[in-house]
């Protein structure tokens, strides 16, 4: 009664059918909220039966505060104004996982269902590669994350005050063969956890920077993607600390070091022809016309869906020049200085490395952005700018092609964005940008170590 069974469930009744057979009297059940932070709790085996059939209830107050749990006061869906009511759930048995911490005990995740779907991450993301479907295309999708491992807990942190934090290990040593080696138990664990657990990791390997680890998750169909992502950030999270180590997947922890980034790789297969829409051999890069309007839609909207990409206040300290992180909405093809690399392959590899993205972003939500973009470019038949060749960060750009320099910006520029509108929903845009708003108030009400270094004594 391995984790290959845990895998193979497609159903409710195979769901239950595993349940008992293990003699649970228990499950855990998880959805992702909004900033991609998972929440949950553990349901008997009555409720989760009933609920396998029926949904059940979760407090909308998830969707209504923030990763502080600090209460928005300025979004229409939920609040003080509705009361904070339940919101309808609904159970996916095909996400069944093994909790390999858990002694056979199982995970299930679930979606928001009802009016709250318009505003459901996951939702979103169905809604979108629903899109593509129609547009005849199946979506694939990989995630990769770089993020920092310390020697702390989260009670030393604190005391610590976020201050003089320990890493792993010393220096730079990208791709470094010592320090996994010397590690190699922790490399080995994660490896394990990632296969158990159905986020399986295809290259782990030191990133520039002082305990900083780069995990490239396997390819699959896009919304599978999004899962393995998302239980991916919060599952390394949950190892590292049982380990009395830390995981972190800010953006940029510190001035000193490049930031975390959540790069997406992203390709297109013809549904009734099994074949990539993205490869076409007699073209140059061999870049198909059909991959030609997908990165034209995902440069041309990627100013107006930054937030959805960069969502936090610190996320924009990593957009800075010569960092590894893009600072205009440019492309080129095998070319890591621009926003969008075009990697050219075969029937299988051929696809977009979607670069933007900061470790921070919700996967659900990234992955939706950049997919609707890119069929917002074909079905416009939209064209990319010239391709950059050289360095992105040295080369003047024309103004369309710079992003918003600070959270709020990108938050106007999505509520004001009319293809945003178009593939996500009203609901979702002024929500989302909503919290956005939100979180750039929260950061302006807090004075800064800079601010008082810099004024306190000489203004």
């Amino acid at each position: 009664m391995g984790v290959k069974q845990a895998r193979q469930v497609t159903s409710a009744d195979q769901a239950r059918q595993l349940v008992e057979e293990r003699g649970l009297s228990h499950v855990k059940v998880g959805l992702f909220d909004i900033d991609g932070v998972m929440l949950g709790k553990y349901m008997s085996k009555k409720k989760f039966f009933d609920a396998l059939e029926n949904g059940f209830a979760f407090c909308d107050v998830v969707l209504g505060w923030d990763s502080k749990d600090a209460l928005y006061d300025n979004v229409q869906y939920t609040g003080w104004h509705t009361g904070y009511p339940d919101a309808a759930l609904r159970i996916v048995p095909e996400s069944c996982r093994e909790l390999p911490f858990e002694d056979g005990m199982l995970l299930f995740l679930a979606e928001f269902a009802g009016p709250a779907r318009e505003i459901c991450p996951r939702g979103l993301l169905e809604r979108v590669l629903t899109r593509a479907e129609g547009l005849g295309f199946e979506v694939f999708g990989a995630l990769e994350y770089e993020f920092f491992l310390f020697q702390e807990t989260p009670e030393s942190i604190r005391d610590k005050g976020f201050r003089n934090l320990k890493p792993l290990t010393p220096d730079m040593m990208g791709y470094s063969m010592l320090r996994s080696s010397v590690h190699s138990e922790l490399y080995h664990e994660l490896l394990a956890l990632s296969e158990s657990m159905d986020f399986p990791i295809e290259g782990l390997h030191t990133e520039t920077g002082p305990g900083v680890l780069e995990a490239a998750i396997g390819v699959d169909a896009a919304l599978a993607a999004g899962d393995k992502g998302a239980l991916f950030k919060t599952f390394v999270k949950v190892w590292a600390q049982r380990r009395g180590l830390m995981a972190t997947f800010m953006a940029k922890w510190s001035p000193d070091y490049p930031g975390q980034s959540g790069h997406i790789h992203l390709s297109l297969r013809e549904r009734d022809a099994g074949r990539s829409a993205f490869f076409d051999a007699a073209k140059p890069y061999t870049m198909s016309a059909v991959q030609r309007h997908f990165v034209a839609g995902q440069q041309q909207l990627m100013p107006e869906f930054l937030a959805l990409f960069s969502p936090t206040v610190n996320s924009y300290t990593r957009l800075i020049p010569g960092f590894w992180a893009p600072t205009e909405a440019t492309w080129g093809v095998e070319n890591r200085t621009c926003a969008l690399r075009v990697i050219p392959g075969s029937d299988t590899s051929q696809r977009v490395e979607y670069r933007l993205g900061s470790a921070d972003a919700n996967p659900y939500l990234a992955l939706a952005a950049a997919i609707g973009a890119g069929l917002y470019g074909i079905e416009h038949q939209l064209e990319p700018d010239e391709q950059v060749v050289g360095n992105a960060y040295t080369l003047e750009h024309p103004v369309h092609q710079a992003l918003p320099r600070t959270l709020w910006d990108a938050a106007q520029r999505l509520k004001a964005s009319a293809p945003a509108r178009e593939l996500f929903g009203d609901a979702f845009v002024e929500h989302f940008a909503a919290t956005r708003e939100w979180e750039e108030r929260e950061f302006r009400r807090h004075i800064t170590d800079w601010e008082l270094d810099r004024y306190f004594e000489i203004i």
